[in-house]
Order: structure tokens, then C-alpha cells, then sequence
């Protein structure tokens, strides 16, 4: 294609965006600042850079098409990372950083980083007639200060708006998105310094969002009207500290993975019925110790749970396990029933699930790597292991398109 400059190929591969299929490339936040050493938590002396992994859901094997340095953490749920609707850019969310005044510490951090990734775009090269060196890199075009302690993010369906979760403030940050450039829109107070909030999901439509605060054990509702975002007086109780949340593509449920208090004790997720008004917790299941991630299948049909299962304490604890569980459970209306489990890594954080809702990816902390995983729901119901990802540094928060 002659006669093209690196800027006109960058606006034709943005122009070609709504065309790409979603939930194609998913994209991991690694935390290289922290490793976990015997059920503790602790600060690596003179870390890497903490990177992200761009990785192509329709490779068979998926595989890692970039990786770059950007700012993220562990800490909070693992819904940190957002990917735009057009799959043009990603936002993560920093959470911690290494404490300046002691670096065997991390402190609250609020940075939001926006990272352009339209050059990766599935098929983006062929269908513009371009070599693999034609295009430009994905790359970070912003750093944006959300607040304390950001971690959940997300995008609505419009890709128009983001919202982000702080989690050591009690505050939502609002964006607004027009192309690739976000302009900070402002703050909603949710709770109370200390109320946590986590993890952020919009219903489809884009007029409400679902907000966890985990240390309030209590999920609230958002009303969103363009630009301005404010708290309704509607509260959902699900279960203890209901952290992990995610809406199915059509909205008509959403689904709550509550952590507990980390105990030893089983823990559950619940469903939320978002047809009823106002909408309410109907069912709620046992899963085992901490469900640290939970992801709704493209196609609405399995919800997908990552549980610790014990993997992340001492080994000479009563609770402690040698591995975690993916496990998937089959949805019928607010019903569910398990569909499948299988063990996999330690401290195991997100899911994203291919836009066929067949391939998972699941991230464990402790080994460094994504666990690429096959479901068959219609065969015998089975998971099954079929390779590995390595990540630099632990995997903790991951995130594709939006169905």
C-alpha cells in the first residue's frame, strides 16, 4: 500500500475498528513488585517494571502479541484491566505502588494508564494490505490520576464512558471517551474511606452500573445519564464481601463473587436478577475459600469462577491447599448448577473467556503464567488444560471487549 503515512495507517486502522470481532484479544496486568512466599505477601527488592500482555484469542494456541511496561497491581479484584468496545484502547488500573519513603512497602496509588491497541486488532494487517512492520506499536498514550488506590475499571457498551472503583478512598472516578483521549468528568463518594470499592460493571444499555464494596458487604447501584454518574439509594446484599462482579451480555442477570473473611471457611457467589425492580440477590452458592475472579461466558450461558481454595496461605496452615480451582458452572435463567471444575495454579486472579465462550484464560499469581483452558459444555462438560502463557511478573488482573 504505497503512498501511505504511518499517520493515514493509523487512522485507517481505527476506521476499520468497528468491523473487528470482540473479545478477541485479551489483555493481562501483570504485578512484577510482589511475590507471595509462603502464604505472605511480600515486596521484591528492586522489581522489574510491572508490564501488560496483548494476547490473540484467535490463535490456536492463543499467543502474546505485545507486551509493554504500565503501572498495576495485585491488589483489588482482577477486573482492573478494561478493554474499549472497538478494541482501539485499554485503561488499567494501578492500585499500589512501591512506597517512595520505603521500598519494602506499597502504597495507595491512583494512576490510570490508557494504552492505544488498534495496530493489534484481529485481521487489522491483512485487510489493509500491510506487512507485520507497517503498522505502529501499541503504545501508552496517557496516565491519568483516577483515585486512591483505582482498581476496578470499566467501559460502557457505547465506549463513550469509563468509570473507576477506588478502593482506598470511597469514590468512583468518571471519564468521559471520545476516539482514544479520556477527560476526567469528575468523582461520585460511594461509602466511606474504608468501604472498598472493587470491582464496576455497566448493564448494557449504559444508564446503571453495579459497584462491589467489599468491606461494606454491600453491592450499590449507579445511575448514569450521559456524563453524570450518581448513587442511587438502591443497596444489594449478597453475601460477605462481595468483591468480583460481572452483568451477562443482555443484562438480565448479574453474577457476585463474595470472598469472606479469608477464614478457612467456604465461600460463595450469588445472582443478581436485574429484570426485577429493583433488582435483588435470588440464588447463592457455595464454591469453596475465596472466589477471587468470576467472568460471565460471551454467550450467557456459564459463568466461570477462579477459587483459591487455600493455595494462598502457609503450608503448614489447616486451610491450605496445593492449588486453586477454575471451576464453571452452567446458567438456566438466575439458576445455576456446576458444570465443571478443574485444579490449576496457585493464587489464581482473572478469567477472559473467547468470543466463542470455549477457550479460558485463567492467571495464577505464584507460577507467573496465564493457564490456557478448553470447555466443551455440550460433550461430557469437561475443562481441560492445553497450555500455558508466560507473564512478566504475577498476572493479577485481566480483560477483553465487552460482548
Amino acid at each position: 500500500m504505497r503512498g501511505h503515512t504511518r499517520a493515514a495507517v493509523l487512522a485507517a486502522v481505527l476506521a476499520v475498528g468497528s468491523a473487528a470481532a470482540q473479545a478477541q484479544l485479551a489483555v493481562s496486568a501483570n504485578d512484577a513488585k510482589v511475590k507471595l512466599v509462603n502464604g505472605k505477601v511480600e515486596v521484591v527488592k528492586s522489581p522489574p517494571a510491572d508490564t501488560i500482555s496483548i494476547i490473540d484469542l484467535r490463535s490456536n494456541p492463543p499467543k502474546v502479541l505485545a507486551e509493554l511496561d504500565v503501572p498495576n497491581s495485585v491488589v483489588g479484584p482482577p477486573s482492573n484491566v478494561a478493554v474499549s468496545p472497538k478494541e482501539d484502547i485499554v485503561l488499567v488500573a494501578g492500585a499500589m505502588q512501591i512506597d517512595p519513603a520505603d521500598a519494602a512497602k506499597t502504597v495507595a496509588d491512583d494512576k490510570l494508564t490508557v494504552i492505544d491497541i488498534a495496530p493489534l486488532k484481529p485481521g487489522i494487517l491483512k485487510r489493509l494490505g500491510l506487512s507485520k512492520g507497517a503498522a505502529p506499536a501499541p503504545k501508552v498514550i496517557a496516565t491519568l490520576q483516577a483515585g486512591k488506590g483505582a482498581a476496578g475499571v470499566a467501559i460502557n457498551k457505547a465506549g463513550s464512558l469509563a468509570l473507576v472503583a477506588n478502593r482506598s478512598e470511597g469514590t468512583v472516578s468518571v471519564f468521559t471517551i471520545k476516539g482514544t483521549t479520556l477527560t476526567a468528568a469528575g468523582k461520585v463518594t460511594v461509602g466511606g474511606d474504608k468501604s472498598g470499592p472493587s470491582a464496576i460493571a455497566f448493564t448494557p444499555d449504559g444508564k446503571s452500573a453495579l459497584l462491589t464494596l467489599d468491606s461494606d458487604n454491600k453491592i450499590v447501584v449507579l445511575s448514569v445519564d450521559g456524563a453524570k454518574v450518581e448513587l442511587t439509594k438502591r443497596t444489594i446484599s449478597a453475601g460477605l464481601r462481595p468483591y468480583g462482579l460481572d452483568i451477562a451480555a443482555k443484562g438480565e442477570v448479574a453474577v457476585v463473587a463474595n470472598i469472606g473473611l479469608g477464614g478457612g471457611d467456604a465461600d460463595t457467589i450469588s445472582v443478581i436478577d436485574l429484570k426485577l425492580n429493583p433488582p435483588r440477590v435470588v440464588n447463592t452458592y457455595t464454591v469453596g475459600q475465596t472466589p477471587e475472579g468470576i467472568k460471565m461466558s460471551p454467550d450467557g450461558k456459564y459463568v466461570a469462577v477462579t477459587v483459591m481454595n487455600g493455595s494462598n496461605k502457609p503450608s503448614d496452615s489447616p486451610f491450605f491447599n496445593p492449588s486453586s480451582i477454575l471451576q464453571v458452572w452452567a446458567r438456566n435463567g438466575t439458576q445455576l448448577s456446576k458444570s465443571a471444575e478443574l485444579p490449576i495454579g496457585k493464587w489464581c486472579q482473572g478469567i477472559a473467556w473467547s468470543s466463542n465462550s470455549r477457550t479460558l484464560l485463567v492467571q495464577c499469581m505464584v507460577e507467573e503464567e496465564i493457564t490456557v483452558v478448553r470447555y466443551s459444555g455440550l460433550t461430557g462438560r469437561s475443562l481441560q488444560k492445553v497450555g500455558t502463557i508466560k507473564a512478566k511478573g504475577g498476572p493479577a488482573g485481566i480483560g477483553t471487549a465487552q460482548p
